[in-house]
């Protein structure tokens, strides 16, 4: 079936409601617009369903929310028990969150599954730890994350507290695949919350994860002693998502009490009105917390995305302008906070371990090199990272100590197995406050950690295509790549090894020896260059973009500045041949 009789199909649907004819009608006129909602299907991966919200099959609403819903109860139908354990079900501050989780709810109940379903808006890591506290066999999280406001998304965890894997989401997508758009069933609500098929959650449950969070720290009574003194505080923005409560409520428990929130970005709003887009990696969605920082003279400001599992920093220089972190530099920051502390105490596990994404710094491989721990590398993705710790848990063995990803995802304790803004906020302001005790900025630790094991320089650049002619283009560049290899990057950077994920063949590209590479298939090419620096080239998994990640390294900070400007330069003209930008 073609997109124009598939929208023919939509149109002519009894069951639309008025409002959802009308935005059908209106496209009547534009072929672009219908070929882009109907010539595909949202696709269904390890990070479950993202798109624009809208009618149509490339879109998110109520039918795609309940076909994929009742794809996954099919499935855990399969699973023994399964039913019964239920799945726990949150949801941010984006626009229809709450309808899209209700409806997620209603539909997985009208299949006989238990749902647990949580009253008001709340965090990626809290429905995490939740499916693992309750026992559940699933969870789902509706949210697009740090994704423009148009964005919205279905992201389904399992039962180890982690998001699903590679055959989890085939095995739901194959599911989901045996469903119409318009033949699922779904319950009233007030039917099923009175059949026990729905239970309403909330705070019972936030307290455990709290205690739970806390217990993380390692010196809390430096904390809640230091905390008291500090002059100016600290500033917090939630960018008008979900972390309001729980990144506040967790600072005040550890005894921070002059703790500033940015008021015109305290409430949700899923419209984000006052960014552009409600990323903290964007140095941009600071500029209030900036604002309001050198009004009350504070030294540390923090934000988190609408779902509470991304964490930017911005810590105040001597010369008193904020300083943006990037996700690499939090990481090390704490792991080496971590690290030394423990080491200090002498409470530093002998089978202790680190795990990090492979477009991650090198430098917290040093980190981990010099206190004698274990680092893990997986793929991009905080699933990999929760594997790891699922794996030690119940395999292995091994003390999971931190994991994180360049793009501001952290994790530690791991209770819940994905990042957790909430957490990590806490931990960057222990050690913030822990350091300041001895007379030291966090600028000033980086400085010394640079000092001990080099300057790492990374840098992560996207290219944006938008559309169905944009994901070819990309798709064609990754091919070239691959079936035609870059010997040089730019005039002089030589490549001298290549990998390629998706064969999971290492090539050496001076002698020509090939070898395996030891972790699953990905679509994603790696080049190792001189000097210890390296190149990272894969496609978004949730949207239309190019992502290049590059890492230079000298011992001084100069070099490794001039080393990353020619490495930069070189892949901008690589880039801009493939795309045709």
């Amino acid at each position: 079936m073609g997109y124009r009789d598939e929208y023919s199909k939509w149109l002519s649907e009894p069951s639309l409601s008025e409002s959802e004819k009308n935005e059908l009608i209106a496209v009547q006129s534009d072929e672009k617009q219908i070929e882009d909602r109907f010539y595909t299907e949202l696709d269904f991966g390890t990070a479950g369903l993202r798109g624009v919200i809208g009618m149509g099959t490339n879109r998110m609403n109520d039918y795609v929310v309940r076909r994929a819903s009742a794809g996954l109860a099919a499935c855990l139908k399969k699973i023994a028990g399964a039913a019964e354990k239920g799945v726990a079900i949150a949801y941010d501050s984006r626009r229809r969150s709450d309808r899209f989780a209700e409806i997620t709810a209603r539909t997985l109940a009208a299949y006989g599954i238990k749902v647990y379903l949580y009253s008001t808006l709340h965090s990626v890591p809290q429905l995490s730890f939740t499916v693992r506290h309750l026992g559940c066999a699933a969870g789902v999280v509706i949210t697009a994350s740090h994704n423009p406001p148009e964005y919205n998304g279905y992201k389904v965890y399992w039962s180890h507290g982690g998001q699903i894997g590679p055959a989890r989401a085939k095995e739901i997508l194959e599911s989901i695949r045996s469903f119409g758009y318009f033949d699922t069933e779904i319950m009233e609500l007030e039917d099923a919350k009175k059949q026990g098929l729905i239970e309403l959650i909330g705070e019972e449950i936030d307290e455990v994860y709290y205690q739970k969070t806390m217990s993380v720290m390692i010196n809390p009574g430096i904390v809640r002693e230091m905390a008291a003194k500090m002059e100016g505080g600290i500033v917090y923005s939630p960018l008008h998502g979900s972390g309001l409560v729980p990144v506040t409520e967790i600072l005040e428990r550890i005894g921070v009490k002059n703790l500033h929130v940015v008021p015109e970005q305290e409430q949700p709003n899923g419209d984000f009105p006052t960014v552009k887009a409600p990323n903290p990696e964007d140095p941009n969605a600071f500029k209030l917390a900036m604002e309001l920082g050198n009004r009350v003279n504070a030294n540390l400001l923090f934000a988190t995305d609408p779902d509470s599992d991304r964490l930017g920093v911005a810590v105040r220089e001597k010369g008193g302008e904020y300083r943006v972190l990037t996700g690499n530099q939090i990481g090390c920051l704490l792991i080496y906070y971590i690290l030394s502390e423990l080491n200090e105490k002498e409470k530093l596990p002998y089978d202790g371990f680190v795990v990090k994404s492979v477009v991650s710094t090198s430098l917290a491989d040093a980190i981990c090199y010099d206190f004698g721990v274990d680092m893990r590398h997986v793929l991009t993705g905080f699933r990999f990272i929760a594997e790891q710790i699922d794996f030690a848990e119940n395999y292995s063995g091994g003390k999971f100590i931190f994991g994180f990803e360049e793009s501001y995802g952290f994790l530690a304790g791991g209770f819940a197995h994905d990042k957790d803004a909430v957490l990590a906020a806490m931990l960057v302001c222990e050690a913030a406050i822990v350091y300041a005790s001895r007379g030291k900025s966090l600028i000033e630790v980086l400085n010394e950690i640079y000092e001990k094991y080099g300057h790492y320089i990374e840098k992560t650049k996207s290219y944006t295509l938008k559309g169905k002619e944009g994901l070819e283009r990309i798709a064609s560049a990754m091919s070239s790549l691959k079936s035609d290899p870059p010997e040089v990057i730019g005039d002089e950077i030589n490549v001298l090894i290549r990998e390629d994920y998706s064969t999971g063949v290492r090539v050496n590209c001076g002698c020509g020896l090939n070898t395996k590479i030891d972790l699953p298939r990905a679509n994603m090419l790696r080049y190792l260059l001189p000097n210890n620096g390296w190149l990272i080239v894969r496609p978004s998994g949730t949207e239309p973009k190019l992502k290049v990640y590059m890492s230079a390294f000298a011992h001084g900070e100069k070099m490794a500045e001039e080393r990353m400007a020619k490495l930069e330069a070189g892949v901008d003209r690589l880039m801009g041949k493939l795309l045709g930008m």
